[in-house]
């Protein structure tokens, strides 16, 4: 995410690197660096300009503490300048009515309907709503196959009527029927238009005026950088939308639209879009991405992301099981099964700072939890639950039933006694400072 963008500007942070002040010069040279990144990043030019002014003049008037150097100064004021630009504060959605009426809207190939089914996911896993799904696209042929399928996957119902060709008709329909089955939530997916297309926009219009919808979600491709801002500004001119929602955040996306969208149009990003899953949705929150943009790291994020997936009851009986050394391959299989819930493992460790930058050309497999799973699923339930009686010939065994070989199974059951000895030790508070004390002393200082 935004990988070459944290390149450009890290090279414009350079320019200050070892100077003992900030004066108007070195401002002025790293400031064109920064312009010419977020430029590069398709950031709409207004906005680039109007920032880096606004940048460069704050930083002249900042008094450079002798603890901190003019680049450390300069990154924060970034920071704080990116989110600002970026919304500055959370914008989260709006659901008071019964049923709160969510119109989705964008162009063809945005990723509504994908869009459509995270939100349902979202709202039940996260809120405790009841949403409806309503199939609204009636000229792409697989829109209503789509979003039955999604609603398959996370449980949610879908209205649809195949005999319908008109989408205002059938989204009263789906209101009606939210109504009478007391779902209190009705998202209704729209199909893609352009916002050329005068024929569509009118449509739209007059399914917002018929439903009177409590959020229009405006749904960009991030990738399509600034054409995605241009796209939101004329859709906006003519359904006043009340948030954006930037999908495909895990591709190669430059940054133009996520920098430029609101101060182009004014309205706020409310969701970002990090991959195919359905938990692959997070709410926008400005300062993390400012962070993550430069570097940074988002710290707070990773451990919502985990404890979205890690049950408190579930994590206390896990504790006991550590510290009678009973932790066996069914708890192993299940972390690994909560752990890829989290989202793409790149993404997932570029929010540890730091890491970020040191990961950006490695390629991070989602599938590298594959053969320890199927080493795992080899073994009898009895071999899961007594990891100590796997000698030998059910080694072999367990290699020929998941397609690996001995070293391969040899190598899991090593990691795996390992991590379980020092799971043991840190379970346990004594020991755990016993073994912290016995460490030897790093060299610092004289």
């Amino acid at each position: 995410m935004f990988e070459n963008l944290q390149d450009k500007l890290d090279r414009a942070f350079k320019v200050l690197k070892g100077q003992g002040s900030i004066t108007e010069i070195n401002v002025a040279e790293t400031m064109k660096e920064i312009r010419k990144a977020l430029l590069d990043a398709d950031v709409n030019y207004k906005t680039a300009k109007a920032f880096t002014d606004d940048v460069k003049e704050k930083a002249l008037g900042l008094n450079v503490l002798t603890s901190i150097s003019p680049g450390q100064l300069l990154t924060k004021l970034m920071n704080d300048e990116l989110a600002a630009l970026m919304g500055g504060a959370v914008e989260e959605l709006t659901i008071s009515a019964n049923p709160t009426i969510i119109l989705i809207a964008g162009l063809n190939g945005a990723g509504k309907t994908t869009f459509s089914g995270k939100l349902a996911n979202y709202l039940v896993t996260q809120k405790n709503k009841k949403p409806l799904l309503v199939a609204g696209d009636v000229y792409r042929p697989a829109a209503i196959d789509q979003l039955e399928v999604l609603g398959g996957q996370i449980g949610v119902p879908v209205y649809a009527d195949r005999s319908s060709k008109d989408p205002v008709a059938i989204a009263m329909a789906g209101i009606a029927e939210a109504k009478k089955n007391g779902q209190n939530v009705v998202i209704i997916d729209t199909a893609g238009r352009l916002a050329i297309d005068e024929g569509l926009m009118k449509e739209i219009a007059e399914v917002k005026t018929q439903t009177k919808p409590h959020e229009i979600l405006f749904v960009v491709d991030s990738m399509t950088g600034q054409d995605a801002v241009n796209t939101a500004k004329a859709f906006n001119d003519r359904i006043d939308f009340t948030g954006v929602v930037l999908t495909k955040l895990d591709g190669d996306t430059r940054g133009g639209a996520a920098l430029s969208i609101k101060s182009v149009v004014n309205k706020p990003i409310k969701f970002i879009g990090t991959g195919e899953k359905m938990e692959a949705l997070d709410v926008f929150y400005p300062d993390r991405m400012a962070s993550r943009i430069l570097g940074m790291g988002d710290v707070v994020s990773l451990v919502e992301r985990a404890q979205m997936q890690f049950d408190e009851k579930e994590a206390a009986e896990l504790q006991k099981k550590i510290r009678k050394n009973k932790f066996d391959f069914n708890d192993f299989l299940s972390q690994i099964q909560q752990i890829k819930k989290m989202g793409n493992m790149k993404d997932l460790m570029g929010m540890i700072p730091g890491v970020g930058k040191a990961i950006k050309d490695v390629e991070i497999d989602d599938n590298a939890f594959t053969p320890i799973e199927s080493i795992i699923r080899s073994m009898t339930p009895y071999e899961r639950e007594n990891p100590d009686s796997i000698n030998q010939g059910r080694r072999s065994r367990i290699a020929n039933g998941s397609g690996t070989n001995i070293t391969e199974v040899n190598k899991l059951i090593k990691q795996f006694e390992d991590m379980r000895k020092v799971m043991k030790q840190f379970s346990n508070p004594a020991a755990a400072a016993k073994m912290m004390k016995g460490m030897p002393k790093m060299p610092f200082g004289k």
